[in-house]
């Protein structure tokens, strides 16, 4: 038993463990009106008129009564929960209530405080880091391991830093310094090398269940989604703050100021795809379901990933550990609720969106010009007296949207096709003439032929059983979209879609009859959608004049009324100024043919000119990937018990985690809130994102967090082997600018990094597990770092950066619906594996046996099994022997070169040391024993052994 009771780290995790199930946060499942995680509910009296805990009185306290009882009836936790408190746990629970029976707000809900770094003022990080590990040792670890050779840390920080082991080069450079090895020279060298980025995007994709492809029947593309993995590398090898990275996931399409590359190509949207790795059903029968189903997985990942909280328990009830209410989970499925997902255009510059401005500013000037040259004329005349139909609309049919007025009716525009209003008023001009003012229609040729976009409506419910769209253009496409699906439609939901491929204006016409009562939106768009990839050609366009709803037949909506008379001044003003009406630009077309007016201005070539090379010059790309956008604000009811289908009277505000972030304001903006989610989480109230990910990088460094539950920082987490180091990095995180790469190079400049992974025996018996960090803990490598080394040891490693993923190799075995017509190479073409193609349903199986994990909710730790399987495929796996007998091709090219020099060869790509003498006795053994005469046999023989070293436990672990 500990000297003194902590209630963080003693009492809590008996309380959360064993008595919280039903005496915890959840109503739903308390029992006898009890309730242990919140004091002044734990002494309250209770119905039999005793109290839980009598604070400073155990003898007076039930808790302590229930639990020491030998009644089964009457003890507590009851026989049939299998739990059971140990003689020291009681004894702790004890003493605790003897001492006052103090409750603490859980550590990993309060902030750091600030005075942790003052403390440590004018020491460096490295440092600090030593003095709060060894400050755990005190009377249990007197001799820490000595600091480990010069190649054995070459090899360690090459891999962790890299994915890959140090090359020939290095591993001589170094060996070459001996005792004067400059260890921080190399950890600024592998820092910067373009390995780093590759090994840290991956360990970012397990925690967002990185995908290319959404599983179920068909396993689908995700469209684009390597330029998401494209984008990590290029991140991580950057260092971009962390703090950006988040605002990028969470909102990367919404930043005023997107980041940049030397192209100036927005890369902040890239980040956003994040939202679309989900899984994926085809044509499910139950839409709102299936929606409920997607958001969970978002919900989850994302709390999980940023914060390190099991967000998703509380779907059906109250987390019944952590203090998040049912409320909480829904506000943020509101957020989701309102976000679209969506094609977006491959690099995208932000000079396109300057461009776009200017175009507009352009147009207005031309709008402008002619209305002061046709000013004098216009003064002469009365007024224009504006009838258009006055009829009150017919009741049976409801205007969803029309665009044959000045704007877009309250509908969202994203891209650059469909601009910020309709083409109502806008000047046709041929050949420097004005011809007439168009009518008013949404364009996905607004600012020219060749731009994408999109045009969505607000959410609305299906009341009636037909929706009409009236339209036309080449090859575009609208569909109604229910309950946000958008995967694949066909067969239940085909009629959901329709093409637009006609000259001159159609009415289409969708049947939505059986799907009264559901929320939806309808998107028009240029362009098709082949299954679930969006292509767009540069001559594809779609022009809609109105969209309504209606039950027996189409009638088409009236223009805006107009009850008054306006004279040609006035509507000239009106014009110039984006004001005007359908009827007054009638009116303007009438005058235009008449004659009276000026239709030519030699001074507006220029502008006209300008206009067009503008035009000419936005995006040329014609490539899409996978992103999202911005919806509308949607504020959802809650689940009753998570049921979809019982759904309370009263929405939710849309917030995030009042209880435990720091952020107790409601997200007001119109659309989905996501930027607001993202402030909140990086708001200087909220003491879990630095925390969280700072124990990322540890655990990716050490195989372990400091807090080992990477991905779980709540109440059923495990708790800080080290507190104070964890809230010492997380403020030196964000003081440092939340860069990564500095972080880490503090971390392994320390002497805990540095330490020989040979336990000292005296330390065994005290701290078998480790926990202290008294010596580095060996590791197994992951299955990306065993593939990768394999190419680089065999000399086959194409090192060539980014592109297209690598075709998955495709055994007998992989079986299925969905499997690619083609098999990849057996050796991925020699790319690293962080390029191979990562198929949901068909995954490597080669790293699938190193426990690469199933991408579907995140992974922040993976599994680190040892089974036959992965003895039995190093031993027989056609691409292990395959490598094994290219070493030995490599190698046999060096005629010169004698078997120990060989040998040696081996050892220093393979473990990065040179062998001992025992050793290079043992390989000419070997040799002899397969050698059977000269060439090709005796290649055979050095496949052999290149093959035994790829089996040996060191080339698959770290030491």
């Amino acid at each position: 038993m500990p000297k003194t009771v902590d209630f963080n780290f003693h009492i809590k995790p008996i309380l959360v463990q064993k008595c919280y199930l039903c005496h915890g946060p959840d109503p739903s499942s308390r029992e006898a009106g009890l309730r242990l995680d919140r004091f002044e509910d734990a002494i309250a009296k209770l119905e039999s008129g005793n109290k839980a805990i009598v604070p400073g009185k155990p003898s007076s306290s039930e808790l302590l009564k229930r639990v020491h009882h030998q009644d089964p009836e009457i003890r507590m936790p009851p026989p049939s929960s299998n739990l059971e408190l140990s003689q020291e746990e009681l004894a702790m629970l004890r003493q605790w209530i003897k001492d006052g029976a103090k409750y603490e707000p859980h550590w990993a809900f309060v902030p750091p405080k600030p005075q942790i770094l003052e403390t440590w003022e004018g020491t460096s990080p490295s440092e600090v880091i030593d003095q709060l590990v060894s400050k755990a040792w005190e009377g249990k670890i007197t001799t820490p391991s000595p600091r480990a050779t010069p190649e054995t840390l070459m090899r360690r920080l090459s891999f962790l830093l890299t994915g890959l082991p140090p090359s020939e080069e290095e591993l001589k450079s170094t060996m070459a310094e001996k005792d004067a090895f400059v260890f921080e020279k190399w950890v600024d060298h592998y820092l910067e090398s373009k390995g780093f980025g590759e090994r840290w995007a991956r360990h970012w994709m397990d925690v967002v269940r990185y995908s290319e492809t959404k599983g179920h029947e068909f396993d689908y593309e995700i469209q684009g989604a390597w330029k998401y993995r494209d984008y990590l590398i290029r991140a991580f090898r950057q260092d971009i703050p962390y703090q950006q990275l988040l605002k990028e996931h969470i909102a990367g399409d919404m930043l005023s100021q997107p980041r940049e590359d030397e192209n100036g190509y927005n890369q902040s949207a890239y980040g956003s795809v994040f939202w679309a790795m989900g899984e994926g059903t085809h044509s499910p029968v139950d839409l709102r379901k299936d929606e409920s189903d997607r958001i969970d997985n978002m919900i989850d990942v994302v709390t999980k990933s940023f914060q390190g909280l099991t967000v998703a328990c509380a779907k059906c009830h109250d987390h019944k550990f952590d203090p998040i209410p049912t409320k909480d989970y829904y506000a943020l499925y509101g957020i989701l609720e309102g976000t679209r997902f969506t094609p977006v255009m491959d690099g995208q510059q932000a000079v396109h969106w300057e461009n776009l401005n200017r175009d507009q500013q352009i147009r207005k000037a031309i709008r402008k010009q002619f209305a002061e040259v046709w000013q004098p004329k216009a003064e002469s005349k009365g007024d224009f007296q504006l009838t258009s139909n006055l009829e009150e609309e017919p009741k049976e049919v409801q205007v969803i949207g029309d665009f044959r007025g000045q704007s877009l009716d309250g509908w969202r525009s994203d891209g650059l096709a469909f601009g910020p209003l309709s083409t109502l008023g806008r000047p046709r001009m041929e050949a420097g003439k004005l011809m007439a003012l168009e009518e008013g229609r949404a364009s996905s040729a607004y600012f020219g032929k060749g731009k994408f976009g999109v045009l969505r409506s607000p959410d609305f419910v299906t009341e009636k059983d037909y929706i009409g769209v009236r339209a036309k253009g080449k090859i575009g496409t609208i569909r109604i979209v229910m309950d946000n699906f958008q995967l694949i439609r066909y067969p239940i939901y085909g009629g959901l879609e329709q093409r637009v491929n006609a000259e001159e204006w159609k009415d289409l016409v969708f049947d939505v009859s059986d799907w009264k009562g559901r929320k939806a939106y309808i998107e028009i768009f240029p362009g098709i959608y082949d299954r679930h990839k969006y292509i767009q050609k540069r001559e594809d366009e779609v022009e809609v004049q109105f969209a309504i709803t209606y039950d027996e037949e189409w009638k088409t909506p009236h223009l805006p009324k107009e009850r008054r008379g306006r004279t040609l001044t006035e509507i000239l003003k009106r014009w110039s100024e984006y004001k005007v009406t359908a009827p007054e630009v009638q009116k303007l077309n009438d005058w235009l043919k008449s004659g009276e007016a000026i239709r030519e201005l030699p001074q507006l070539d220029k502008l006209i000119k300008k206009m067009d090379e503008l035009e000419a010059s936005f995006p040329d790309t014609m490539t899409f990937f996978n992103g999202v956008t911005e919806g509308f604000a949607r504020e959802s009811p809650v689940f009753i018990r998570g049921n979809h289908l019982e759904l309370s009277e009263e929405s939710v505000e849309r917030r995030f985690l009042p209880e435990i972030s720091g952020f107790t304001s409601s997200f007001e903006s119109a659309g989905s809130g996501r930027m607001e989610l993202a402030e909140a989480m990086l708001s200087p109230q909220n003491p879990l994102t630095a925390r969280v990910m700072v124990n990322r990088i540890w655990h990716h460094l050490f195989g372990r967090g400091i807090v080992e539950t990477v991905d779980n920082f709540g109440l059923q987490g495990t708790l800080p082997s080290h507190p104070e180091l964890l809230d010492y990095l997380a403020l030196l995180f964000v003081e440092e600018g939340w860069s990564i790469k500095k972080l880490i190079r503090h971390i392994v400049l320390s002497e805990t990094f540095q330490r020989s992974a040979e336990p000292m025996q005296e330390n065994s018996n005290v701290d078998a597990s480790n926990i202290l960090l008294s010596h580095f803990p060996i590791r197994r490598l992951e299955a990306e770092a065993i593939r990768d080394a394999l190419l680089m040891v065999s000399g086959n490693l194409d090192t060539l950066s980014f592109g297209p993923p690598v075709a998955i190799h495709l055994t007998d075995f992989m079986q299925g619906r969905g499997r690619p017509a083609q098999s990849g190479q057996l050796d991925g073409n020699g790319r690293r594996s962080i390029y191979l193609e990562v198929r949901r349903n068909f995954l490597s199986h080669m790293l699938r046996t190193f426990d690469l994990p199933t991408p579907f909710t995140t992974f922040g730790r993976r599994d680190v099994t040892n089974v036959p399987d992965q003895s039995l495929l190093l031993m027989n796996d056609p691409f292990i022997i395959q490598q094994a007998e290219k070493m030995a091709i490599g190698l046999s090219e060096n005629t010169e070169e004698s078997l120990e020099e060989r040998v040696t060869r081996i050892y220093r790509r393979a473990f990065a040391r040179n062998p001992s003498q025992n050793e290079v006795v043992a390989a000419r053994e070997f040799l002899r024993s397969k050698s059977k005469g000269e060439g090709r046999a005796d290649l055979e023989a050095w496949k052999s052994y290149c093959h035994t070293i790829f089996n040996m436990k060191e080339f698959i672990y770290l030491l």
